[in-house]
């Protein structure tokens, strides 16, 4: 979710209200703002996008199936491109609900904002992701609130059942032994996906290891992304509930998850991306997260719970390390 910071807060005026979807506010007797006419929109782009993330994942999936089925025992099934909806179908459905969740926030407060995008990728996992455009300004602290956590938390809804679904499928195989030269990839569990894997596989036996399904490395890669948007950092999601929630003293915690995110790069090189993305973006737009019009209406205390199980969400689907490469052998 990317809303657009770049009108500078203004106070609104007595007796404001959001304006209906569609309406510029002054119409309806809201806040008077001057007339920008839109621009031309481009209907066609976001189901262009949707349909190459669709090609980029099923390939992608197809050899993650190729590599689940030739990394089992005695396996013979051959892979088809069919397979490769495992992961593309798994990992569409998360992402796509996380956005549409803030979609439907802001069609439900009447806030203009764009379809999903989704962001194909031609290597790594098939697509870099998915964004909506909020094209105005957010009214109040419980609307910024609502729309910023129905993300992660719908997304989180379909990622737990895929988690599940996709570990049952998974195989405990042998463990191949790796010659002295070879790079290999380990993925690091979050706590919720620990506790899955325990709970269906049980302890994987010494010398053997777990064969991820695509649909479990869809959930596991679903999982990651709720963690990264929960960051309480600038304009991701986790910025947005924390700007509701704590007001400026947000921009602490802005500072703060990025050292923290310094630090974590220190142990892990996955990290160093986002942190550089994350740190590129504060200096172009700033720590401070963007006012709402009426900064002075405070989150209730529903909201407030439910900021706290947004939190819990976070540390489930977090690791330290979620990607590490080794050399030769297993890390330890």
């Amino acid at each position: 979710m990317s809303p657009d910071p770049s009108d500078r807060a203004v106070a609104p005026a007595a007796g404001w209200r959001p304006a209906p979807f569609g309406r510029l506010p002054a119409e309806s007797g809201g806040f008077p703002a001057p007339y920008r006419p839109r621009p031309r929109r481009r209907r066609w782009v976001p189901f262009a996008l949707f349909a190459a993330t669709v090609l980029t994942t099923t390939y992608f999936g197809y050899g993650m199936y190729a590599a689940f089925v030739g990394g089992a025992a005695g396996a013979s099934e051959p892979a088809s491109w069919l397979h490769g909806a495992w992961y593309s179908v798994t990992i569409l459905a998360i992402l796509g609900t996380h956005e549409m969740g803030h979609y439907c926030a802001c069609r439900y407060y009447g806030i203009d904002a764009s379809v999903p995008y989704f962001l194909p990728a031609p290597a790594i996992t098939g697509t870099f992701g998915a964004f909506i455009r909020i094209r105005q300004r957010i009214p109040t602290k419980p609307m910024l609130f609502d729309i910023g956590a129905a993300g992660p938390i719908a997304g989180f809804v379909v990622a737990v059942p895929a988690l599940f679904a996709g570990l049952s499928l998974s195989r405990v195989t042998p463990a191949q032994p790796a010659l002295d030269e070879a790079t290999l990839i380990y993925l690091g569990e979050p706590l919720l996906f620990q506790a899955a894997a325990w709970s269906i596989l049980g302890d994987v036996p010494p010398g053997h290891t777990l064969n991820l399904h695509p649909m479990g490395f869809a959930a596991w890669f679903g999982l990651l992304a709720t963690a990264l948007n929960l960051f309480p950092i600038g304009q991701l999601d986790g910025g947005h509930i924390s700007y509701a929630a704590l007001g400026s003293r947000s921009t602490a915690v802005t500072v703060g998850g990025i050292a923290l995110l310094a630090v974590l790069s220190v142990f892990s090189l996955a990290w160093i991306p986002w942190t550089v993305l994350l740190l590129a973006t504060l200096l172009a737009f700033g720590p401070r997260h963007p006012r709402t019009l009426d900064d002075a209406v405070p989150l209730d205390r529903p909201r407030r719970l439910a900021a706290l199980g947004t939190a819990v969400i976070f540390a489930l689907c977090f690791t330290p390390t979620p990607i590490v490469i080794s050399t030769g052998a297993p890390p330890a």
